[in-house]
């Protein structure tokens, strides 16, 4: 099952067919532990209404009150582009020992206001030489912290500003459009297998100008884990995303470009796309 915020209100797919959630919030359809129960249930009741496709300017992100954040060193490649980039701030080796470590790291990255949804445009920084996006797999989690659906995230990053000093990291990391989701959840109570790949492919003026691959199997971190750390000191009223961290990364002579489009699919989940500005 997918589930999309629409213009309209909630909207269920499946099997291909449309499903309207009239009456039932965003943000209270997030916080179920049982929302997989709770959708097969009314699907199983015959108690949705049936409706047409929406059209692709009614999708919105598919967040309402939750915050975003970000772990960051899940990849062996994500641990060894990052040492690179802060070598000459004395940083070579901060990453491969975070990379190691027992804790994560683990930081903010957006409020819903800046988020961006599929379709929608994000933003690389003005004061930055080097932006790259980075996809990801992005766990949904209620409030209790169990993960209750999958959708895809789009990490959008500065590399010269993180690599100048380690602690400009939220400067990289968070501004206006500086994250995108969706298009949608995919509501399951099951794990996704290790042999699921996420995609990216960027375009510039029709021609591709980076395309890569990675699967979940190349990630170091076990997503309950991730969710069991930043759960442990901070609630979550309305529930969270998190981002899990990514291990494609374009060349140090790639740079994102204002008309660039981001592509990033996970299979089971679909395909997000945003225009860079």
């Amino acid at each position: 099952m997918r589930l999309y915020r629409v213009k309209q209100g909630a909207v269920l797919e499946e099997d291909g067919k449309f499903y309207s959630l009239h009456g039932v919030g965003w943000d209270d359809l997030l916080n179920r532990e049982d929302l997989s129960t709770f959708l097969e249930g009314r699907l199983a009741a015959r108690s949705l209404e049936p409706v047409p496709a929406f059209a692709p300017e009614d999708l919105l992100a598919p967040i309402g009150s939750q915050e975003v954040w970000g772990a960051g060193v899940t990849y062996f490649r994500s641990r060894s582009a990052r040492m690179d980039e802060s070598k000459a701030s004395g940083g070579g080796d901060f990453y491969d020992r975070v990379y190691r470590a027992e804790r994560p790291e683990l930081f903010f990255k957006a409020t819903p206001h800046r988020v961006a949804g599929h379709g929608q445009e994000v933003r690389i920084r003005r004061d930055a030489r080097w932006n790259v996006p980075e996809p990801e797999l992005t766990l949904v989690i209620a409030s209790s912290g169990k993960i209750i659906g999958f959708t895809i995230g789009n990490d959008m990053s500065s590399r010269d500003i993180e690599g100048e000093n380690p602690l400009y990291l939220p400067q990289a990391k968070i501004y206006d459009q500086s994250c995108a989701l969706g298009p949608g959840i995919l509501v399951t109570g099951r794990a996704l297998e290790s042999t699921t790949e996420i995609e990216l492919l960027i375009t510039r003026q029709g021609e591709t100008a980076f395309a890569g691959k990675t699967s979940l199997a190349s990630m170091k971190r076990n997503p309950q884990a991730l969710v069991e750390y930043l759960y442990r000191e901070s609630s979550f009223p309305h529930g969270c995303f998190l981002l899990t961290g990514t291990g494609i990364i374009p060349p140090d002579t790639f740079t994102l470009h204002e008309g660039d489009e981001v592509c990033i699919t996970i299979g089971p989940i679909g395909t997000l796309i945003n225009r860079v500005r």
